[in-house]
């Protein structure tokens, strides 16, 4: 699993940014959705947290994103 941690969280949209640790691919946030979050935990979640994730790909914009979040 990789880790960072949370950048923004849009609370009202579900959905928020992590910084991967070391700066990620190109220095780009990765994007997470709600769903995307272990044990619906999403709400318990606050920014500058670090965070365990796993990457996958955003099957709508073929994109990487972070699934599997949870906190470390």
């Amino acid at each position: 699993m990789a880790q960072g941690q949370i950048k923004k969280l849009v609370r009202d949209r579900g959905f928020g940014f992590i910084l991967p640790e070391g700066g990620g691919e190109e220095g780009k946030d990765l994007f997470f959705h709600r769903v995307d979050v272990e044990g619906n935990l999403y709400d318990g979640l606050q920014e500058g947290q670090t965070v365990n994730y796993e990457v996958g790909t955003d099957e709508r914009r073929g994109t990487p994103k972070a699934t599997r979040v949870a906190a470390a």
